[in-house]
């Protein structure tokens, strides 16, 4: 009745398949001859769908499914994305740890089995193979109940039901689809980047006085302090330091601070994303990244091989990475970003009633932070005040302290507090939100966002200063980014949902923290911007409207 499985490809060539069918026998099918792939999953899912009490449990289902693509039900169950659920700070959810922690059983893992061994034709016979590939199949079918208990105690069942496992389907269809990158437009975005660093290198080395490696910290530190005189030295035991904080003390000061600055910045987008994305570049002239469900212990989606989601923002040299990312022929990108997502949930949880009306009145947030903290008529908010007012905003959602708004905003640790304190006063139930918030993890060790999801805060109970005043920081914004995140997927799973369901032709393919890019044939614009917003808006009832920004354009810098 019910069936455990994993299968083995490696590089595309298919292997075998494990099977168990009572938790205790686990059996390896060899595939050869006649006994191949295709009879192996014909028969498999024969049973599977003609036989409603069987349940197919595995323990990497988005891996399961490019070989074996069965439809999002309630008879599969995928013991790592349960067991992330139950403890979302761990580093691996290998059978081997739910065999620990689910079933109070010690067995080998993976690595201890084959060491650094890939499974082959040559060593799937191997004892230790045979072995692995048993312990892979019999503990998530073993560890199933348990784990389904465990969810249900815990009050997150119908999040994993409703919410994870129908992300593990969206995630699996985006890395299925990838997205396309111009590679030769990457390859000039190179170019003029090699061509900056040069730039600033010889602009430093005048500056110097002498050519010296500016990739060496001992060396910069050398010039800089020893040679320079500049002041803010800090010594280390290598030498001095010349991390960011330095650097940024000093830069806006001397003009070889800031092109070191720049040197560094630029040559790490020339490293990263002009050199290192091109690798990733497939035969199909797409990039078919990874998206990690069980990494972020708040809840949202990582991305791998490459990094999609840390594509630069903040300047506009790192923001034209995003032209190499183009659509296929006659397909637009369309994209959509939650405007402010996190404020608004502190403000559904927080019930301050100032901060509802102003989302709801459809306000300038951070003017009217601005006119609150810095007593000024809202009219009379500058630049600056609004720039340092968005820092608070955002910086509050993060449990920022006093000292870290200084460093921000480099002004002093007194005025800074005098910033937070005024915020305080002007929405005094985020306060009592927020310390409530922490109450609540200490007694209970975990926080809970509005969808269940957990998180252990261990650091709270700690006696170290600096670990519990991380342990409230941590407390403080679990909630919201992970209600965010919640949000986010559900939003992700229903516009995926309908694409397929109402047969259109564009397709979801990336997803990067607050944002959705749908890859838009031409003749769906309007459905798809429609489609986009309505699912965005309606994907969560808060105590403020959801807005989401939607755009388009012939690339990814243009739609964002």
């Amino acid at each position: 009745g019910k069936w455990g499985i994993f299968v083995l490809s490696e590089q595309k060539e298919f292997i075998g398949a494990g099977i168990t069918t009572d938790g205790k026998k686990a059996y390896f099918i060899i595939c050869s001859m006649f006994v191949n792939e295709e009879l192996i999953f014909s028969r498999l899912r024969e049973i599977y769908e003609k036989n409603e009490k069987c349940y197919l449990v595995t323990n990497d289902l988005k891996t399961l499914l490019k070989v074996f693509p069965v439809a999002s039900e309630d008879r599969i169950f995928d013991t790592s994305v349960a067991a992330y659920l139950l403890n979302p700070s761990k580093d691996t959810y290998a059978y081997d740890d739910i065999a620990r922690d689910y079933l109070n059983v010690t067995v080998p893992s993976r690595k201890e089995l084959l060491e650094k061994e890939v499974l082959s034709v040559m060593t799937v016979q191997e004892k230790k193979a045979m072995d692995y590939i048993g312990y892979e199949t019999c503990v998530p079918f073993m560890a199933m109940e348990p784990l389904k208990k465990a969810l249900e105690e815990a009050g997150e069942y119908s999040l994993y039901e409703t919410i994870e496992l129908p992300t593990v389907y969206v995630l699996r269809h985006m890395e299925k689809a990838g997205i396309r990158v111009d590679a030769e437009a990457l390859s000039q975005y190179g170019k003029m980047l090699g061509e900056q660093v040069d730039t600033l290198a010889n602009a430093i080395y005048t500056e110097a006085g002498k050519e010296f490696n500016i990739n060496s910290p001992k060396q910069l530190g050398e010039i800089l302090f020893d040679e320079l005189k500049l002041p803010g030295a800090k010594k280390t035991k290598t030498g001095y330091s010349t991390n960011v904080d330095v650097l940024n003390r000093l830069k806006n000061d001397y003009q070889i601070v800031a092109d070191v600055w720049d040197y560094r910045q630029v040559s790490k987008l020339k490293s990263t994303y002009a050199d290192g994305l091109a690798a990733f570049i497939r035969a199909d002239g797409r990039i078919h990244g990874t998206f990690n469900q069980t990494i972020t212990a708040t809840g949202r989606i990582s991305s791998t091989e490459p990094n999609l989601q840390n594509i630069p923002m903040r300047t506009e040299l790192g923001r034209q990475i995003r032209k190499v990312f183009i659509p296929k022929e006659d397909y637009v990108f369309v994209d959509a970003d939650y405007s402010q997502i996190e404020l608004r949930v502190l403000a559904h949880f927080s019930n301050d009633e100032k901060l509802i009306q102003a989302y709801h009145d459809n306000q300038d947030i951070h003017a009217l932070t601005a006119s609150q903290v810095f007593g000024v008529p809202i009219d009379e908010v500058d630049d600056l005040m609004r720039r340092n007012a968005k820092a608070v905003n955002f910086g509050i959602v993060y449990g920022i302290s006093a000292f870290g708004l200084s460093q921000d905003l480099d002004i002093g640790q007194k005025e800074a507090q005098g910033y937070i304190d005024s915020y305080f006063e002007t929405y005094p139930k985020i306060k009592e939100f927020l310390d409530r918030t922490v109450a609540e993890a200490k007694e209970k060790g975990v926080t809970k966002t509005l969808y269940g999801r957990i998180r252990p805060v261990p650091e709270l109970s700690s006696s170290n200063y600096m670990q519990r005043q991380f342990g409230e920081r941590v407390a403080m914004n679990a909630p919201i980014q992970g209600t965010a995140a919640d949000i986010i997927k559900i939003a992700m799973i229903r516009v995926h949902d309908r694409l397929i369901r109402e047969k259109y032709k564009s397709r979801l393919i990336l997803q990067v923290h607050d944002e959705l890019l749908i890859e838009t044939h031409k003749d769906e614009i309007d459905e798809v911007k429609q489609i986009l917003e309505t699912e965005m808006v309606h994907a969560c009832d808060l105590a403020v409207p959801l807005i989401a920004e939607v755009k388009q354009g012939i690339n990814w810098y243009e739609a964002k």
